[in-house]
Parts: C-alpha cells; sequence; structure tokens
C-alpha cells in the first residue's frame, strides 16, 4: 500500500560566512564547521527534540581525509546531537548541498518528522585530499566519447564559452557585477542574520612555555572585492586553456564553509509551533555531456519547475551557482532568465564555492530574502490552514 506524500517545510536555516582558501579558516576543520552549523540550526527551534531528527544529510564533494569517514555522522555528534541520530554524507560533487536538502525532504514520504539537511567543505586541506591517488579508468582515454570525462571543470567552462559565444568581456562584466551586488549586500547586512558567526581560536608558543591563545570572531564572507573592475579583471590571463577567456576573476572562489537547512512534516510543524519559512515543492536532477557540465541547470531547471507546478516567470529570486562566469551566463541565456533575478546579492564568484557546501548555503540566503520580504512569498501554512501558499523561489 503507497504512502500519501505529505508536506515538508523548511523551518530554520543558518551558515557559516564562506572563507578563501587558507584564509580565515584555514585552521578549522570541516566537521567542527559542520558541528557548528548543526547546534546553530538545532537552537532556532526551541524545545526541538533532538530524539526526532529522523536523519542528517550532509553533502560534501572531497568526502576523504579531514573531511571523510562520514563526515555527517561525526559531525552531529560533535554538536552533542543524541547518539540515536543518524547521519549520511552525500556527493553528487558541487550540488551535494543541494541534494542533500531534496534528500531530507523525504519527509514528504512519511519516513520521519524532523531532517536537517547540510553541507560542508574546507577547500584549504584540498592539497592533502587531492594528493590521495586518483585512477582514471583507461577506457576514457582509448575512446574520443569519453575523452570529456577526464576534463577539469575550468576546461568544460573554456568548452561552454565556445558553444554558447561567452565572450570574454561578458564573463568579466557579469563576475564585477556579482561582486558589486555581494559587497553591497553585505554593507546592507543582508547575511547577517543567515550567519552563524565562528569563534576562531589559534595557539602559539609563548614565554616559559606557556601557550598563548588569539581568537577572532568571524562573521562575514571574506571573498567579496570591492575593487573588482573591468581593468582588473581584464589583466588577468586565462588559467586553463593558452587561448582562453576563462579566469581566476571570473571563476568561482576556492573556499571554505558550511551550512544547514531544518526541515518538518506538518505534524511537526503544528507539535513546535513555529512559522515554517517555505515549503519544499520539487527538484529535478539532469545529465549533460560531460564536456559542457556546467549547463546542466538547463535541463533541470525546466523539469524541477513543470514538477512545482511554477511557470518561471513567477519567480522573484533564483539561486544560481557561478561554477564560472561561462556556465553561469550560458544558462541564464539559454532559459532567458531575467539577470536582475539571479543571484541578487552576488554569487560564488565573489561570495565563494565551498563545493559540497555551497547547495546548502544558498538555500540560506534564499529563505533569509525570503524572511525579509524580498522575495515575493505569502506566509507559508499547512495544506490544512485556510490560506496555503507556494513556495515560488
Amino acid at each position: 500500500m503507497s504512502k500519501q506524500i505529505q508536506d515538508a517545510y523548511i523551518v530554520a536555516a543558518t551558515r557559516t560566512p564562506v572563507a578563501k582558501r587558507n584564509g580565515m579558516f584555514r585552521t578549522v576543520r570541516p566537521d567542527d564547521m559542520l558541528a557548528h552549523v548543526l547546534k546553530a540550526v538545532v537552537a532556532k527551534v526551541p524545545g526541538l527534540d533532538a530524539t526526532e531528527i529522523g536523519d542528517v544529510v550532509v553533502g560534501c564533494a572531497m568526502p576523504e581525509a579531514e573531511q571523510g569517514m562520514n563526515v555527517a555522522r561525526i559531525g552531529l555528534l560533535l554538536a552533542g546531537l543524541p547518539n540515536t541520530v543518524p547521519g549520511i554524507t552525500i556527493n553528487r560533487f558541487c550540488s551535494s548541498g543541494l541534494q542533500a536538502v531534496a534528500d531530507a525532504a523525504r519527509i514528504r514520504l512519511g519516513e520521519a518528522d524532523v531532517m536537517i539537511a547540510a553541507g560542508t567543505e574546507s577547500m584549504s586541506v584540498m592539497p592533502q585530499i587531492m594528493g590521495n591517488k586518483i585512477s582514471l579508468n583507461p577506457a576514457i582515454f582509448a575512446h574520443d566519447e569519453n575523452l570529456a570525462i577526464a576534463y577539469g571543470m575550468g576546461l568544460t567552462a573554456e568548452k561552454v564559452a565556445q558553444q554558447w559565444q561567452i565572450s570574454r568581456d561578458d564573463q568579466d562584466a557579469f563576475a564585477v557585477e556579482s561582486n558589486r551586488r555581494a559587497v553591497a549586500a553585505i554593507a546592507a547586512g543582508a547575511f547577517r542574520d543567515e550567519i552563524t558567526p565562528y569563534l576562531v581560536s589559534s595557539y602559539k608558543p609563548g614565554e616559559g612555555g606557556a601557550v598563548r591563545v588569539s581568537e577572532r570572531l568571524c562573521d562575514t564572507d571574506e571573498g567579496p572585492r570591492a575593487d573588482a573592475s573591468l581593468v582588473t579583471l581584464g589583466k588577468l590571463k586565462p588559467v586553463f586553456a593558452a587561448r582562453g577567456s576563462v579566469t581566476a576573476g571570473n571563476s568561482s572562489q576556492m573556499s571554505d564553509g558550511a551550512g544547514a537547512v531544518l526541515l518538518m512534516s506538518e505534524a511537526a510543524v503544528k507539535r513546535y509551533g513555529v512559522t515554517p519559512i517555505a515549503r519544499f515543492r520539487s527538484y529535478a536532477v539532469a545529465g549533460v555531456p560531460p564536456e559542457v557540465m556546467g549547463i546542466g541547470p538547463v535541463e533541470a531547471i525546466p523539469r524541477a519547475l513543470k514538477a512545482a507546478g511554477i511557470a518561471q516567470d513567477a519567480l522573484d529570486w533564483i539561486e544560481l551557482n557561478e561554477a564560472f562566469a561561462a556556465q553561469a551566463l550560458a544558462v541564464v541565456r539559454q532559459l532567458d532568465l531575467d539577470p536582475a533575478k539571479v543571484n541578487p546579492q552576488g554569487g560564488a564568484i565573489a561570495l565563494g564555492h565551498p563545493l559540497g557546501a555551497t547547495g546548502v548555503i544558498r538555500a540560506a540566503t534564499l529563505m533569509s530574502a525570503m524572511q525579509r520580504g524580498q522575495a515575493r512569498i505569502t506566509p507559508v501554512a499547512p495544506r490544512s490552514e485556510e490560506h496555503t501558499s507556494e513556495l515560488q523561489s
């Protein structure tokens, strides 16, 4: 007998500030970042019985070394959650965090009343991770049709720029605008409510064998560049192809960060007396040729909108990962998205891209914007209430 589909509501969201690789979080472990946001998101629902959490789903694109060994379970235990709470680490590479939200929404199947989706990634530990053995299947190089499997993401961005005719000037202009929006959002305090500050402690030897402790409260994204301009970006050389157009300035930044969202069923929403931020409507995934992998949203977005019964024109706010300006522009143009609605507070080019955490971090940004009323939405209520709204962002 099949189960009836029920609603899943997002009731809380938070994230760390995003740090540059080897920046303010260079001494912070990814499992500690994860524990930090897990504790913070649970604290947003006073009186929550943590034993009700059915699962903690964590996205991580490189689940090895310091962020290996099922970092989800380690992080939740470090956060002080009960031993009875399970955790699973998932990997869909750069969309791992967003996939974690979709997986946690299996509340809709009646499997649990409370779930947490999260993501964590420290690209400051990437040298250790990438030092591990990488062994590609020899068949990749034996047949031309499989060769693109071995392409680095930067090269796929070059392929996208060529195929969709995205000029260097357009890529640089997009990057400048991403930074402008991010800097303006920080100045306006737009990220303040979604960020849970992180206290970074550093230890150094002092006199007489004593240990000198210094602390820094990190509460602001480290990546946005107020001095980004067409002139400064125009001086940068291509980094993936000799005659290419993709540079460090029009690509996403390598970053460290974590985020978490808390989801509940209608029954839990009523039991705890919380006001949902949004209702999870749908999601979709799609495969595309590996040589242009960044255009995946071109196929996935229409599928997600169709499943949700929402017209693209009804969207007020769109969070689109800016892995590369070329990739983001190709998606915007192919789907005819309104540029003003795409990443209104900047994207990964300015704010950073901690791989497996980015999807959850972007979800936290969207939830914050919805709570401020910047994305049009009627207050979300369970279906059984008189007024029911739809998540339109």
